[in-house]
Formats: structure tokens, sequence, C-alpha cells
């Protein structure tokens, strides 16, 4: 009995190393910290035809994974055929589009559950030379979704980028707060929520541009993540045309959603925004929320036009948001 108790007991630790062993080596980082924020300039053909009105574009991408975003799906040829269909989708609209910038979400640069694509340089090769990268996610193995490791995401390299015709400067990648009682076990695991800043050069003039991903689940970090953006973007709109996008994850149609603090200013627009029936941006098959928005300093900025771009279908499970302006 003494036997079968020691041998129990040895194979409980060893079953414990092996964990705290996975643990460490899975939540830990693959790149150096320099990596996590980039300005980089490419040398792609490119053609501006704009007569002086700019386009630019917001979209949580969703990794192109369409509508099984953090859902358990098993790795395979089919699923990959999927990523590589979203991927020539998604650059198809593009090119039929043909923003000015456009202010990427949930975008992977090397990651497994993508199948290793870098998909910010496969679009920035349509003709943005100027990128703003911002790694948010860095794990070597998420063990999510929960399950066998088929349907695991592994490897993660993701974040947030702005590509551009028109050259970039001066960026900035601001982390914002992290949950307070998230468990340290998840915490380990869990993406950095972040804000790019940087300034785009038209007509000889210095836009800001501000690209933000807000906390999905915890309300009460998505409202100082909030109030941090909104101050530094009253700061930015007092000396600079100003344009805040991204991903909010708060309700058009909820009073008491934090971003009703924007609608209420009479010096910033809303694009394709109608107070009354907001067009929806999630999700993308049926949607009927609006979590995604363009904001900008109407003093400084000139609202063309503006729409939610349903031709992107379920390339994600967000719908982008394009808004045409003028410099005044």
């Amino acid at each position: 009995m003494k036997k079968i108790i020691k041998t129990l007991l040895k194979t409980i630790l060893v079953l414990i190393v092996c964990f705290l062993v996975f643990y460490f080596w899975a939540s830990s980082k693959t790149l150096d910290k320099k990596e996590y924020s980039k300005l980089i300039e490419n040398n792609y053909s490119l053609k501006l035809s704009n007569d002086s009105i700019y386009s630019i574009v917001t979209y949580n991408i969703g990794y192109l994974s369409g509508m099984t975003n953090n859902i358990a799906t098993e790795k395979s040829e089919e699923n990959k055929q999927l990523y590589e269909t979203n991927l020539e989708k998604v650059k198809l609209e593009i090119i039929k589009l043909n923003p000015d910038i456009l202010a990427f979400q949930e975008i992977d640069y090397d990651a497994s559950r993508s199948y290793t694509v870098d998909q910010e340089e496969e679009i920035a090769k349509l003709g943005y030379n100027y990128v703003a990268k911002a790694v948010n996610w860095d794990k070597r193995y998420i063990p999510f979704p929960y399950g066998l490791p088929s349907v695991n995401f592994g490897k993660v390299i993701s974040g947030q980028s702005i590509v551009s015709k028109y050259k970039l400067k001066e960026y900035q990648r601001i982390v914002l707060d992290r949950v307070d009682d998230i468990p340290f076990y998840k915490d380990a695991f869990y993406l950095d929520r972040l804000l790019q800043v940087t300034k785009v050069e038209i007509e000889g003039k210095e836009i800001v541009l501000m690209n933000v991903h807000l906390e999905a689940f915890d309300k009460p970090t998505r409202t100082k993540q909030f109030n941090y953006v909104f101050a530094l973007f009253k700061k930015y709109k007092n000396e600079f045309p100003t344009i805040l996008l991204g991903d909010f994850n708060s309700e058009a149609r909820n009073t008491e959603a934090v971003v009703q603090e924007i609608f209420k200013m009479n010096d910033v627009g809303n694009a394709c925004y109608d107070k009354e029936n907001p067009a929806n941006t999630y999700d993308s098959k049926n949607p009927k929320k609006r979590i995604d928005y363009i904001f900008y300093t109407n003093k400084t900025i000139e609202y063309i036009d503006g729409a939610v771009l349903n031709q992107f279908s379920v390339i994600s499970d967000h719908l982008p948001l394009e808004m045409k302006f003028r410099l005044k």
C-alpha cells in the first residue's frame, strides 16, 4: 500500500512539474519588446488619385476568421482554406474601395490560428508604403479555445495596425489599463489593450490618427481605458485635425455606454452615424450592434460621406466602417 501511495505521489509531482513548465513556457514571449512598436516604410508601387478627398477605414479584421472567431475549430485543410479565401476576399474589396488609410484591430502577424500568414504585410502589398505596427498579444502557446490541442490557438503574435499611402510619423504604442481582478493564471495569457497614436502628413498638414481597441469583457476596465483615450483625444483635437477610430466595444444604443461621452461633443463628428438608427457593425452575419466608430474634429475636417461596408460580409465577425473627408 505504501508503495502504491509513493508511486502515486511521484506521479502527481511529475504532473505538477510538467504543468508548471508548460505554463511558464506557453505564457512566455517570443519577441523582444522593441518589436512590439514599429514604424515601417515599404517600397511598393503606389498611385495617388484622390482630388483632395481622402478615405479612411476602421476594421476589426478578426484575424480573417469569419464567424469562427473564438470558437473551437479544428485545424484542417478545410479550415486553412477559409483563411486563404478570406485573405483574397479582403484584398479584393480593399482594391475596389481603394482607401488611403486603414486602421485594423485583431490582425495577425505570425499565429498558428491563422496559419502563420502576416496579414498586415499581405495587405500593405496592395500599395500601402507606411505602416504603424503594434503587437498586443505575443505568447508561445494560447490554450484557448479550451479543448484538444487541435482547437487551441497555439502560438499567437497579433495586434493592431495602421497602413497608409501617406507618410506616418511620431508613432506611439500605448498600453491601456488591464483588468484588475482577472485570475493570475488567465492574466498571464491575456492580451494588452492598445491605443495607437501617429501623425499622417497630407497636403502639408499633420493629422493625428488614434486607433483603439477597448476591453470587451469588463466594463470598469473599459471605462478606465476610454477615459484615458478620451482625455488624450481632447488634448490633440485642440491642436491638430484628429481622427479617433476603432473597436470601442461600447454600444451606441446603450445610454450607459462610455462612448456616449463623445456623442455629447458639439465639435466632434461621428462618421456614418444616425442617432435614431445607428448603422450596425457587429456581428457581420446578423448586424445588431454598433460598437465600431470613426470620430473626427469637425472644425478642421469636413465630412463628405461614410458607410458601414456590408460588402465585406463575413470575412470577420465585424464589418468595417469608412469615412470620406476633406481637410478644411
